[in-house]
């Protein structure tokens, strides 16, 4: 299955995508949250999408939210791709960096990237999300996509300054509101062949800047599932974020590019779909 949500910015319904058309299951489920997962919400409404053939069709004008509602947790990894080390200087990790993104900082694929106040290095990072199934605490690797509900793109943005120039934890450049862009769908298990092989890509008013593959993941998933749950309980509907590959505006040589307002942001998982954001001035 796709799962989607749609409507107005905090009024999201349910929805799935079949083929090019999205479809309302409001009357099945409730929304795509905490409770949905944990109550083996997934096989439920794959079995009603069996019996149910006249769900009311969404017209593809209406506005995408982010396909997960009011994740307890958005967990990233830092420094996950070799090339990305070397672009920012940085040591290949020997254990997984962790930081958080504020739930406040998700939102719709397509919602307008919000700049924040007295930011002058706002940067881009395409990257491969997965979402936490079931509750998973001290997971061995070798059981740990048991756990995993699905798969998405996410556009894990940053202000460099904020995150590397103000001191303390990275979690201060990459919480701003609208700053953790999923979507346009999660993808459930079954619907990628191969995780560890799907190309990635972002444009900056349509010059490439990213273009790899999952392949060069320095952590996989199923590691990161179960390291991440030596040190902390991962609730039905967490999303992790499992890093961006080289081509961030911070690496550009010899002098970095960041985003200003008017600038537009596009991205791309190969079978997660595309998300596209227009960057706008901070307004009080």
């Amino acid at each position: 299955m796709k799962l989607i949500r749609f409507g107005e910015i905090g009024k999201e319904k349910p929805g799935v995508l079949i083929g090019e058309k999205r479809y309302d299951v409001s009357s099945l489920v409730t929304d795509f949250n905490e409770s949905f997962f944990e109550e083996n919400g997934l096989e439920k409404l794959q079995k009603a999408l069996e019996s149910n053939s006249a769900l009311p069709e969404v017209d593809a004008s209406v506005r995408l939210g982010s396909p997960v509602a009011r994740p307890s947790k958005i967990i990233c990894i830092g420094l996950n791709y070799i090339d990305h080390c070397k672009e920012t200087n940085a040591p290949i990790p020997t254990e997984p960096i962790i930081f958080f993104k504020s739930t406040t900082s998700l939102c719709g694929p397509d919602d307008d990237l919000i700049i924040p106040k007295n930011s002058e290095k706002t940067d881009w990072e395409v990257e491969l999300a997965f979402v936490v199934g079931k509750k998973a605490s001290y997971v061995e690797e070798e059981e740990a996509l048991d756990y995993v509900a699905g798969y998405a793109l996410l556009n894990d943005y940053s202000e460099r300054a904020f995150q590397l120039e103000r001191g303390g934890q990275w979690a201060k450049g990459k919480g701003s509101d609208t700053f953790a862009p999923l979507g346009p769908f999660l993808a459930t298990k079954d619907e990628i062949a191969d995780v560890d092989n799907l190309k990635m890509w972002l444009t900056v008013n349509g010059k490439k800047y990213q273009d790899s593959n999952t392949l060069n993941l320095v952590f996989k998933i199923p590691y990161l599932l179960h390291y991440l749950s030596q040190f902390m309980t991962l609730l039905p509907g967490d999303i992790i974020s499992t890093g961006t590959p080289p081509g961030v505006g911070l690496g550009i040589k010899p002098d970095p590019i960041y985003i200003k307002a008017g600038d537009v942001i596009e991205l791309g998982i190969e079978g997660l779909g595309t998300s596209k954001q227009k960057a706008v001035a901070y307004k009080k």
